[in-house]
């Protein structure tokens, strides 16, 4: 295996990680969390009495997972091009799919209000105009993995395809950005502060894009995330991140939070995913985003083997073949 497919496969894999380990704690509050878990360390079924996620078995991955995987291909069948109007059309089905299984994982906020719009009717090109909502964030992994993040513009561009149809705000577009440039610097070699660095320039760049919705600062939110963990003890750190970064599904929450467990935990992603699945409040969706740039860095070996076989068996996972044809793109 090439080191950049390791890359590749580790961001994956790695947001399957992230995202399964928080399938639990998701919708919980940290106080919660430590009520019933103390500190989790590892795979929990859902409990039944939690709102999204109850009945779902230890390894399961949810939405975040679910939704990349819708992205990656499109972006396979048409040739590294995302047709909006498709992918509109298969998040409906996707939730269509998940309502006939008796599932609670339903779609986002934003992305239920931009496809009911499109599903009366509306183009593509307006159904986004309000979503800031963090659904365009978790799903744009493959975005990272299959385009190098430089020329910047191109792949904001890139990053626009993705997200237009739920996500085209300012807001929206920028965390989506961030997540993508940090996953492709990751894939493309880079460093873990390199990676972070990434995601802070192009967090500005996808500011820049969509239609303008008032709130904080992405990048800026990001750097002062990382800088308010640093030389924290991990349970004084998480605790910060609740109070003062913020856990809901607003992208300039849970973006930032992502990034500052991925600094608390030094990219390992193990350990970054399990911080996440701590923290609660939107817990999946932060671990999804933090663990693919932690696996971008360091690479599927990086990941435990038996999580990775977890994750396979029990969402019939199998990332190999469609990760290595995004690749094909760069």
């Amino acid at each position: 295996m090439t080191d950049r497919l390791d890359r590749a496969l580790g961001a994956f894999y790695g947001l399957a990680l992230g995202d399964a380990l928080g399938m639990p704690t998701q919708v919980m509050s940290r106080e919660d969390i430590v009520r019933v878990y103390g500190t989790l360390t590892g795979f929990e079924a859902a409990r039944p009495d939690n709102p999204v996620s109850a009945g779902m078995p230890a390894g399961s991955v949810t939405d975040d997972t679910e939704q990349a995987v819708i992205v990656a291909r499109l972006i396979d069948e048409g040739r590294g091009r995302i047709d909006p109007l498709r992918l509109a059309h298969e998040l409906l089905d996707w939730e269509k799919e998940m309502k006939a299984k008796g599932s609670f994982d339903l779609l986002g906020p934003s992305t239920k209000t931009a496809l009911d719009a499109v599903a009366r009717g509306a183009s593509p090109a307006e159904a986004g105009r309000t979503g800031t909502t963090n659904g365009a964030a978790m799903r744009v992994t493959p975005v990272g993995i299959a385009f190098a993040a430089d020329p910047l513009d191109a792949f904001v561009d890139r990053v626009v395809e993705s997200c237009q149809v739920t996500h085209d705000t300012t807001i929206g577009i920028a965390g989506a950005a961030a997540v993508a440039a940090a996953v492709s610097t990751g894939v493309g070699g880079g460093s873990l502060d390199e990676a972070v660095a990434a995601a802070v320039t192009a967090a500005r760049a996808g500011a820049r894009r969509g239609h303008w919705i008032a709130g904080a600062d992405i990048a800026a939110r990001i750097e002062w995330a990382c800088r308010l963990v640093r030389g924290l003890p991990e349970a004084r750190a998480l605790d910060r991140v609740v109070a003062l970064v913020g856990t809901s599904v607003a992208s300039q929450e849970s973006v930032p939070a992502a990034f500052a467990v991925l600094t608390l935990a030094d990219g390992d992603p193990w350990r970054t995913a399990l911080l996440a699945a701590n923290l609660g409040g939107d817990s999946d969706t932060i671990g999804a985003i933090a663990a693919a740039v932690a696996g971008s860095v360091a690479g599927l070996a990086a990941l435990p083997a038996d999580a990775v076989r977890t994750l396979r068996t029990v969402n019939s996972l199998e990332l190999e073949p469609l990760t290595a044809r995004l690749l094909a793109h760069r």
